[in-house]
């Protein structure tokens, strides 16, 4: 795991400090989206499947930093949309590393390089840049030719003037492993400090649906991609540094059976703080507060919910496995030495015989904010309309 010691040790006596107050519902990362909008449109996302309305919202400067206070996670994960594409991106992540918050954004890269200028090397910031795979494979998954070497020359340029980067690299059912393989030797090569490895989530308004991934696809894919990575660091290759923990990276090879941790990384965007997890819009809350003690947290996951049937997703699985390695340490340290399990019977899966059936309530949920704000706009016409008047008086 390529993560800074002075990291680790930070969130280490954080969780420390969640357990000795005897707190269960504690946050990790907070998933900070101040906006939807993107200049991509990728076949496996969903964020821009909003009327122009909300695509034009912001969260500000205040507001960020408000859920940051709120929430109180060491960790602030910044996606979107594309946040570069917010003017003031710059103040929001000084803002947070004011803090002493270690703050990752995410970004598609196209506006890295014109953008790079606005921020400063710091140990409590990395670039995280979406990079499903090489030149053929990223380009295919977000609909658009060249996006991959804008990409790629933004992380030589970043890292070239001593920013942390890391690749975000989602995978569908399409992947070759040895594609993969290859791609992660390559950002090794290129001096990327780490990758951070995802199955895609099959998000239910996603144009392309075709190519999720299901549990066993992905237990599969990751068995077939690890198994390549120990053969060629025998072979002298440089070893590749995920961002994940070994356990997270354990379970997607099957080898660990885990039930996710929605509240492990809570989500603030422009609604709200969302119920129950960065995945699923099942509902918004006013404050993190709220959002902690009104979520019905044993209505989700694999097992309990038809929408979670497949899922994966570090969001939801990387604070359980972080949980797993603080109560058994043991466990971890000889899997970090032992290494991924890659052949023989995976570990038994959660039964989905009891799940319950979606609902979708995506539509309410944009209507309510469609309202507040044409509200909104009613009552700043009001106001600007009457402020000539008392001017005149």
């Amino acid at each position: 795991m390529s993560v800074p010691l002075r990291q680790q040790f930070d969130v280490a006596l954080y969780i420390i400090k969640q357990k000795l107050k005897g707190n269960k519902h504690y946050p990790l990362v907070l998933m900070l989206e101040p906006l939807f909008r993107c200049n991509l449109a990728c076949a496996g996302c969903v964020k821009i499947d909003y009327p122009d309305e909300i695509l034009n919202q912001r969260m500000s400067v205040e507001e960020c930093l408000h859920a940051a206070d709120e929430c109180g996670a060491p960790i602030i994960s910044i996606p979107g949309g594309e946040p570069l594409l917010h003017k003031e991106m710059d103040q929001i992540v000084k803002g947070l590393i004011a803090r002493k918050k270690y703050v990752t954004l995410c970004t598609n890269a196209l506006l890295m390089e014109k953008k790079m200028h606005l921020f400063t090397p710091s140990p409590y910031f990395n670039f995280s840049v979406h990079l499903d795979g090489d030149k053929g494979d990223h380009d295919r998954s977000v609909c658009q030719d060249g996006v991959y070497e804008k990409a790629e020359a933004a992380i030589k340029s970043a890292i070239a003037k001593g920013f942390r980067v890391n690749i975000n690299a989602t995978l569908f059912n399409n992947a070759v492993p040895e594609r993969m393989a290859n791609f992660f030797d390559h950002m090794m090569d290129i001096g990327l400090n780490a990758i951070t490895v995802s199955p895609g989530y099959a998000y239910e308004r996603a144009p392309d649906q075709e190519h999720f991934l299901t549990r066993e696809k992905t237990k599969n894919i990751f068995r077939d991609i690890f198994r390549l990575g120990k053969e060629r660091a025998k072979q002298g290759k440089a070893k590749w540094r995920f961002s994940q923990s070994t356990l997270f990276m354990d379970f997607l090879a099957g080898n660990q059976t885990y039930e996710c941790t929605p509240w492990g990384l809570p989500t603030r965007n422009i609604f709200g703080w969302q119920k129950p997890c960065y995945l699923l819009g099942e509902g918004y809350t006013k404050t993190y507060k709220e959002l902690i003690e009104t979520t019905e947290w044993d209505k989700y996951g694999t097992g309990k919910y038809e929408k979670c049937a497949d899922c994966m997703v570090h969001c939801g699985y990387e604070p359980t496995a972080a949980n797993d390695a603080f109560k058994n340490p043991w466990k971890a340290l000889m899997l970090s030495l032992r290494g991924i399990k890659t052949e023989g019977a995976m570990a038994k899966d959660i039964d989905l015989s009891h799940q319950r059936p979606s609902e979708y309530v995506f539509s309410q949920h944009v209507q309510e904010a469609l309202t507040k704000v044409h509200a909104a706009k009613i009552h700043k016409a009001a106001v600007a309309e009457k402020e000539p008047v008392e001017a005149a008086e």
